[in-house]
């Protein structure tokens, strides 16, 4: 086997898969496990029962996804859904996520470390307004790669110019939002074809079957080509008469490469130093590449703490003043001038919002203004004052580093999701000033 075989049988790739309600997403998701032979005995012969107690003959894939007993009962999906499962090519982690308008913030959830989504839609029904939101939510988490998996097609005759159709309407949408790698795949989940199998009734069709390409697509960044983002999660001091000088920061490297020697700047205090040793698994290694869990030792002694970020250059500026679109996952809204916590990468801080600028209608892509709050589900863009400066990046330009959460300071619970930075390259000149005790 060759080096480039042997590196694409052992990648990783990370996916989504979203659809309207009644689109097939499930038996997709349950076919695609089923025909790569990715289904244990055991699993198969629960499905074929529970199928034979629902009155029929033939096993329903959509149970091999639909894990909650009110997903079954209800025959739709609630939860996000996570799935292994491995080719020879390539390993999977699908995240099957709802399809229910009510939902939207579990695609969110699922689609936040995908490298590619793919969106059913009903070849019968075409480019619906759940459709458009899925890819607008695919576009806002800058998901890179887009399967537009076009299902049931046997119910359409296997028409060519149905699908034609629908992947030109949607293409042309996802195109507005940014997105620029669409790949239409016509499919028909029920029978199988162009889902691991080509189909025999769609000759028409010259691309890959669904699997073909999802072990063929392009994952991961070239680490190089990032600036290194290491966030300290643990000082490490032994003090100890063998490692009585010994002062190391261990953490996950978020992107980037470290090198011993690299000059790197610590953040927020902003002191510059450069990298003196790195170890991994224990051994002393000259490098260290992303997603690598290392310990990093610096040519000074500066103070640093849990939640400080070593970065090289170029670094992200700290602040206190984070603008950022929001996704917002709790029942209980986000009001202007609530107490939060904001947590980024291993660093918490208090926080206060200080502004809503504008409400995202995922539909039309408007941006409504005068919000004084955030519904479950909503997207906005908000202004946040913290009490301590905080090191973002850009959420286009760095995924990691780019993305926090806000939790409610009283309970712990998750509220929001944040990016920073604007949604869908736009711009807002909103200004906004409030001062609180809070922070």
């Amino acid at each position: 086997m060759s080096t480039t075989q042997e590196a694409t049988a052992t990648s990783l790739l990370r996916f989504a898969t979203a659809g309207s309600v009644d689109d097939g997403k499930s038996t997709l998701v349950g076919r695609l496990l089923h025909d790569s032979k990715s289904v244990l005995a055991d699993q198969l012969e629960a499905v074929e029962h529970a199928s034979r107690r629902r009155g029929q003959e033939a096993p329903d894939l959509a149970l091999l996804t639909d894990g909650l007993r009110a997903e079954r009962e209800q025959g739709i999906t609630i939860d996000v859904a996570y799935r292994y499962f491995a080719t020879a090519r390539r390993r999977f982690i699908l995240a099957d996520t709802p399809g229910h308008v009510q939902y939207t913030r579990n695609m969110v959830t699922g689609a936040s470390t995908a490298e590619l989504a793919v969106v059913l839609v009903d070849a019968r029904n075409g480019v619906v307004e759940q459709t458009r939101r899925h890819a607008a939510v695919a576009a806002l988490l800058r998901v890179p790669h887009v399967v537009l998996a076009v299902n049931k097609m046997d119910l359409v005759a296997y028409a060519e110019p149905v699908f034609a159709a629908i992947a030109e309407e949607f293409t042309a949408y996802a195109a507005s939002l940014g997105v620029k790698d669409v790949v239409a795949v016509p499919i028909s989940a029920l029978a199988g074809d162009n889902v691991v199998e080509p189909s025999a009734n769609m000759d028409w069709y010259g691309g890959p079957t669904l699997l073909e390409h999802l072990e063929t697509v392009p994952v991961g960044t070239d680490p190089s080509a990032e600036p290194a983002r290491f966030p300290v999660q643990y000082v490490i001091r032994p003090q100890s008469e063998e490692f009585h000088d010994y002062r190391g920061y261990a953490g996950q490297l978020a992107s980037g490469v470290l090198r011993v020697g690299d000059p790197v700047t610590v953040l927020p205090s902003g002191h510059t130093t450069t990298v003196a040793a790195i170890d991994a698994l224990g051994e002393p290694t000259e490098i260290a590449w992303a997603p690598q869990s290392v310990t990093v030792r610096l040519a000074d002694d500066i103070d640093i703490s849990r939640g400080d970020l070593i970065a090289a250059a170029p670094a992200p500026v700290p602040t206190k003043d984070v603008r950022a679109t929001v996704c917002h996952l709790n029942e209980r809204p986000l009001h202007v001038g609530a107490k939060v916590l904001l947590k980024h990468t291993t660093r918490t801080v208090r926080a206060l919002v200080k502004e809503i600028e504008y409400r995202i209608d995922i539909d039309t892509l408007e941006r409504r203004s005068g919000a004084e709050g955030l519904n479950v589900n909503d997207i906005g863009h908000v202004v946040l004052r913290t009490a301590e400066p905080l090191a973002l990046d850009d959420y286009t330009d760095n995924r990691r580093t780019g993305s926090f959460v806000l939790i409610d300071p009283s309970d712990g619970t998750t509220l929001t999701a944040g990016m920073a930075g604007e949604a869908f390259d736009t711009v807002s000149t909103t200004d906004a000033s409030q001062e609180e005790d809070w922070v």
